[in-house]
């Protein structure tokens, strides 16, 4: 039997509300309670949220890169002094 294809997410789903979706879905599996179709569609569904996640993640450490390689410069003390 084919599944069908997980639905993509939308680029505008936020990393917070991408995380509490899986984290309800985890519950949701780990409650045992669900129906053998129902969890792999949720397995997809993580999957696809995990992701997402992963790929806001990176995004947000090569902003950073770019922001430390231009103006932020790390802070010490020695500087506060001056």
């Amino acid at each position: 039997m084919a599944f069908p294809t997980p639905q993509p997410l939308s680029s505008e789903l936020k990393f917070e509300a991408a995380l509490s979706e899986l984290e309800q879905l985890a519950s949701r599996m780990e409650g045992g309670n669900l129906e053998l179709e129902d969890s792999i569609a949720a397995y997809q569904r993580g999957m696809a949220l995990l992701q997402h996640c992963q790929n806001q993640l990176k995004e947000a450490e090569e902003r950073i890169k770019v922001l430390e390689a231009g103006a932020l410069k790390p802070f010490s003390q020695d500087s506060e002094a001056a």
